[in-house]
């Protein structure tokens, strides 16, 4: 079982002020590639898994900005970590 979730809401500087969808399509596409488990909301996307693979998916999601163009990104961040084991499902099955 992962040990930690993470939720984070990109928000990417544009080159024009144009609108920065395509910027959170690509930061999307990059969780997709890492192989975590992940679910995408309208604010924000969670993803599951061990601590320092998580924070090296968001060092690839910047990366990957930056390479798109962004001149610069602010990432609100929430980490929840339980040596015992923590889940997406397991926090929200008793709402499905």
């Amino acid at each position: 079982m992962a040990h930690t979730l993470l939720s984070i809401q990109v928000i990417p500087k544009t080159q024009a002020g144009e609108n920065s969808y395509d910027y959170v399509d690509r930061a999307i596409e990059v969780i997709q590639a890492s192989g975590v488990k992940y679910e995408v909301h309208p604010l924000e996307t969670t993803m599951e898994g061990e601590l320092s693979e998580l924070l090296e998916v968001v060092r690839q999601m910047h990366e990957a900005l930056v390479e798109k163009g962004s001149p610069s990104i602010i990432s609100q961040i929430k980490i929840a970590h339980s040596p015992s084991g923590i889940s997406m499902d397991g926090l929200t099955e008793k709402y499905r």
